[in-house]
């Protein structure tokens, strides 16, 4: 596969030509829709006939919503390792609660096209916020935490998921140790069983980093807890903060350094953001709110605007503003450019693989991208 981008005056037709490409074959790996409008700075993905190189095999993974639509579902997992069913919670006494949609047509399907369906705690109470009264309870209380794990992996043998994924969020700073305790735990009860254990890392780039997000994840500690890690290496850019990068490259970078510090590189996974945010001009802290947006609606904003797309040279990310009803707004998103790069990284870095947050918006030239790229852990 080969990236072009979008010039004035291109065409779809001039651009299959100039590669000797079916048109139809661009349009359809990079979603364009009939008649085939193209914005100037757009990434298309060429497919090309070069000769093929031998691929580094990674694990991919994907967080997804039971209500996914089930043909994004159906195109997305034949390029995952593992699909992260989001979410289960809990109650302080260990009770698990479920998602309120039926995952059971996710697992189903993933094991049908060869991922393994994995279950994805988190500390959601029953208005499904977190809740980091409940981590406390839930890694201070032994029997809260037995009876959680005990009905976690019950529900797993009869639901056929395959592996655990620990998402704890505002882990208070008293309770590090402890976490990383129940992590061990967990893993240590579900071993005999066959079920990795995962665990979700806010993005530090030190020990000591300060802040509610950081303070409570030590790397160390639960990188040696756990049979892998996700660096939550995105928002950035997110809905509340200003017109940013979701995941800059040059960021992403110092994440992971600092990681491979702390936790074996054979046990890292590169989180992935497959998402854009629209934000109104001028932002205001505490008042402004970024609209999310999948990566192809953030090229059709920009044709529909008639918006140049730019690419920032340091974040390695697209970006550009338009005005619609009198008001600015600015859009960045991930582009087929700003994932290769994220995938030189993983192996640049010799990491396991990557978790993409999250695959309920299809991005087709993404995953064509990846398959062109390594060779996909499969079951």
């Amino acid at each position: 596969m080969q990236i072009y981008v979008v010039k004035k005056n291109d065409t779809l037709d001039k651009i299959a030509a100039a590669f000797m490409v079916s048109a139809e074959d661009i349009a359809y790996d990079n979603q364009i829709a009939a008649p085939y409008p193209l914005a100037v700075g757009q990434a298309l993905l060429i497919p090309t006939e070069d000769e093929i190189a031998p691929k580094r095999k990674v694990r991919v993974n994907g967080y997804a919503y039971p209500y996914i639509r089930t043909d994004v579902l159906t195109e997305t997992l034949p390029y995952l390792t593992t699909l992260s069913v989001f979410s289960y919670g809990f109650t302080a006494n260990g009770n698990l609660i479920p998602p309120k949609t039926d995952d059971s047509r996710m697992i189903q399907e993933a094991w049908t096209q060869g991922a393994a369906p994995i279950l994805v705690l988190t500390p959601f109470d029953q208005t499904g916020m977190f809740n980091n009264y409940l981590i406390s309870e839930i890694t201070h209380n032994m029997t809260a935490q037995q009876t959680l794990i005990d009905e976690m992996l019950l529900l797993m043998e009869e639901k056929g998921f395959a592996g655990i994924d620990l998402d704890f969020e505002y882990i208070l700073p008293e309770d590090r140790i402890a976490y990383a305790e129940f992590v061990a735990n967990v893993r240590a009860q579900a071993a005999p069983k066959g079920y990795p254990v995962s665990v979700a890392l806010a993005p530090k780039t030190s020990a000591n980093q300060r802040g509610l997000l950081y303070e409570g994840k030590d790397y160390k500690l639960l990188g040696a807890a756990a049979d892998s890690v996700l660096l939550m290496t995105y928002e950035w850019g997110y809905t509340y903060g200003p017109p940013m990068a979701v995941a800059p490259i040059n960021k992403v970078r110092e994440v992971v350094e600092y990681a491979v510090t702390e936790i074996p590189t054979e046990k890292i996974d590169l989180g992935i953001p497959n998402y854009g945010y629209d934000w109104t001009l001028p932002f205001v802290q505490g008042v402004s709110k970024a609209r999310t947006i999948s990566n192809v609606e953030a090229v059709q904003l920009a044709i529909e605007n008639d918006a140049v797309i730019q690419f920032d040279q340091t974040a390695m990310s697209p970006y550009f503003r338009y005005e619609k009803d009198g008001v600015q707004h600015e859009v960045w998103f991930e582009d087929v450019r700003s994932m290769k790069e994220k995938f030189r990284l993983i192996t640049d870095y010799g990491l396991r693989g990557m978790g993409y947050w999250q695959i309920m918006r299809l991005f087709r030239a993404n995953w064509l991208l990846l398959a062109d790229t390594f060779d996909i852990h499969r079951l």
